[in-house]
């Protein structure tokens, strides 16, 4: 099948889960994870009516801001970022999913405010205590809340989460339901740069758990481009 009639699997499967819900589909963002795949397949995507691209690696997102790959969309990126590499990100994308640490947040933070601009992240939870993943735990991320106001240069627009890797259907609804009651329990944090606006959660193999559990942004590859050929050089 085409990027295109992938794009249109995937929008009916949302409107599915969406209704199993009880929910409004166009609550529901798609967002292309476009690591590994070109600026063809990138736009062929973004023409198929994605409503984002999402970049894992800076290299792949530097590269394809040259080729201006990413028209027509707004690009985020949905990678961990070392703070080495943040002044590449940060005014480059719309908006960064993966703040995973207090350290890349002051660094996220210095970069805006040197370029005079406020940078849109999430931030990204360890929901599953996984100790190879990074990410803030639900018990620190308050502390994190706590000092938000300090951080003026950065608007944070929600949470991101990738749970652990799915064994069966329906394993990771826990982790889901997690999230998303952690996303409410913020939503009372009154802050002038805090909003709530965004659940990213859910991927290829279980968009649709994450949808009838709350989320409004699914990060989609496979299931969009087919699944990559990393024996196959490639960018980044």
């Amino acid at each position: 099948m085409s990027i295109a009639e992938n794009v249109a699997v995937i929008r009916d499967h949302i409107a599915l889960s969406a209704a199993q819900a009880g929910r409004n589909p166009e609550e529901i963002l798609l967002c292309a994870a476009t690591k590994m795949n070109d600026a063809d397949a990138v736009r062929q995507a973004i023409a198929a009516g994605v409503d984002c691209c999402g970049e894992n690696r800076v290299q792949e997102l530097t590269q394809k801001l040259s080729q201006d790959a990413y028209r027509g969309a707004p690009v985020h990126f949905i990678g961990h970022l070392q703070t080495n590499k943040v002044k590449q990100v940060v005014g480059k994308v719309d908006l960064i999913q993966s703040v995973d640490s207090l350290r890349l947040l002051e660094a996220v933070n210095r970069e805006a405010a040197r370029q005079g601009i406020t940078q849109n992240i999430l931030l990204e939870i360890n929901i599953g205590k996984e100790e190879s993943k990074s990410g803030f735990s639900q018990e620190e991320i308050w502390e994190v809340l706590d000092k938000f106001p300090l951080y003026s240069n950065v608007n944070l627009q929600g949470l991101m989460a990738i749970p652990p890797i799915l064994q069966n259907s329906g394993d990771n609804d826990k982790f889901f339901q997690e999230m998303y009651n952690l996303s409410v329990d913020i939503t009372a944090k009154k802050s002038d740069n805090i909003s709530m606006g965004i659940l990213s959660m859910g991927m290829s193999d279980d968009y649709g758990s994450a949808i009838r559990c709350g989320s409004t942004m699914i990060r989609v590859g496979t299931a969009i481009f087919g699944h990559r050929n990393y024996a196959k050089p490639h960018l980044g």
